[in-house]
C-alpha cells in the first residue's frame, strides 16, 4: 500500500544505520489532485525543493563526512516521498562506507528517482561552506489586513475575490501565517507563502481569510500549495500566478513547494528566518 496511513509517520521505528533504499515511501499525487479537480494535463509547472541538513556517511577509511543536500522533485512526478521515510533513508547512510561523494550522489539520484517516478535534481553542499543563503521572501505582507475570522477548516475558496473592473496589477503578496496539519499525525506545519500574480486585483482581506482557513486543514505541504494555486486560479482568474511556500524544518528537512503558470522563473532556494 502507498497511502499516508501506511507510511512510517506516527509509528515507532528503529533507526538503521546501514544503507537501505527500501525505507523510501512514495505516495501517489493523483488522488489528492483528483479531489481539487485536476485530471490530465497539469494547470501549473513547479518543483518541490527539499533541504536536508542531517546527511552523513563514512569515507573508505571510516571517517564520517557531512553535507547539506538539496533535492528538487518535479511537480509532474507521479509521487511525492513521505518526509519521515526520507529522514530514515538518509540516516541509513550514517554507517555506510562510500568511495567518494560521486558514489553518494549516484545512489541518491537512483533511489529518489525510483521513489518519485521521475529524475530528481541533487545538490550536495559540503561543510564548511556557504550553505543555503539566508534571506526573506519578497512581497507585501497581507497579515495585518482587517478581518474577522472564525473558520479554520476546510479551506474557504469563497473568500477569494478579484475586481475585474479595476485597473490590472502585477504584485507579490506575502503571508507568514500559513498553518496546516500533517494528515497522519495531526502535527502542525508552518510556512511563509508568497503569491505573485498579474491581472485583476485580488482582495487582500479575502486572500488572508482564505489562507487562514487552512489552519486546521489536514494535507501534506505539496497538496496545500496545489490547492491554493487551483483555488486562486479558478476564483480570481489571474493572467498568470505563482505560489511558493517555505515550510519550517521538521526532522532536519524543510520542504518548499512551488507551483506557477508558465512563464515564471523557478524561485531561489533561500533560508528564511524561521528556517
Amino acid at each position: 500500500m502507498s497511502t499516508p496511513h501506511d507510511s512510517p509517520l506516527g509509528r515507532t521505528v528503529t533507526f538503521g544505520a546501514t544503507y537501505d533504499p527500501s525505507l523510501l515511501f512514495p505516495i501517489p499525487r493523483g488522488p489528492k489532485r483528483a479531489e481539487i479537480g485536476i485530471a490530465g494535463a497539469l494547470p501549473f509547472v513547479g518543483v518541490d525543493i527539499w533541504n536536508a541538513y542531517e546527511l552523513s556517511w563514512l569515507d573508505p577509511n571510516g571517517r564520517p563526512r557531512v553535507a547539506v543536500a538539496t533535492f528538487r522533485v518535479p511537480a509532474d512526478s507521479p509521487n511525492i516521498v513521505e518526509s519521515k521515510s526520507l529522514k530514515l533513508y538518509l540516516n541509513s547512510y550514517n554507517q555506510t562506507r562510500l568511495a567518494d561523494e560521486a558514489a553518494l550522489r549516484g545512489r541518491l539520484a537512483a533511489d529518489l528517482a525510483g521513489a518519485a517516478g521521475a529524475a530528481v535534481g541533487i545538490e550536495l553542499l559540503p561543510l564548511p561552506g556557504p550553505g543555503i543563503g539566508s534571506a526573506e521572501l519578497d512581497g507585501e505582507s497581507i497579515d495585518e489586513a482587517t478581518i474577522e475570522i472564525g473558520r479554520y477548516a476546510p479551506p474557504e475558496p469563497d473568500a477569494l475575490i478579484a475586481y475585474p473592473r479595476e485597473p490590472r496589477v502585477e504584485e507579490t503578496l506575502l503571508s507568514r501565517a500559513l498553518r496546516s496539519n500533517c494528515p497522519v499525525t495531526g502535527q502542525p506545519d508552518w510556512a511563509d507563502v508568497q503569491i505573485a500574480y498579474a491581472g485583476a486585483p485580488i482582495d487582500r482581506a479575502g486572500l488572508l481569510r482564505y489562507l487562514l482557513s487552512y489552519r486546521l486543514h489536514d494535507d501534506f505541504h505539496e497538496q496545500c500549495v496545489e490547492r491554493i494555486f487551483v483555488d486562486i486560479a479558478r476564483r480570481c482568474a489571474p493572467e498568470r500566478l505563482s505560489v511558493y511556500a517555505r515550510y519550517t524544518r521538521r526532522g532536519g528537512i524543510d520542504i518548499n513547494p512551488w507551483r506557477a503558470s508558465a512563464g515564471y522563473a523557478p524561485p531561489p532556494n533561500l533560508r528564511t528566518a524561521r528556517q
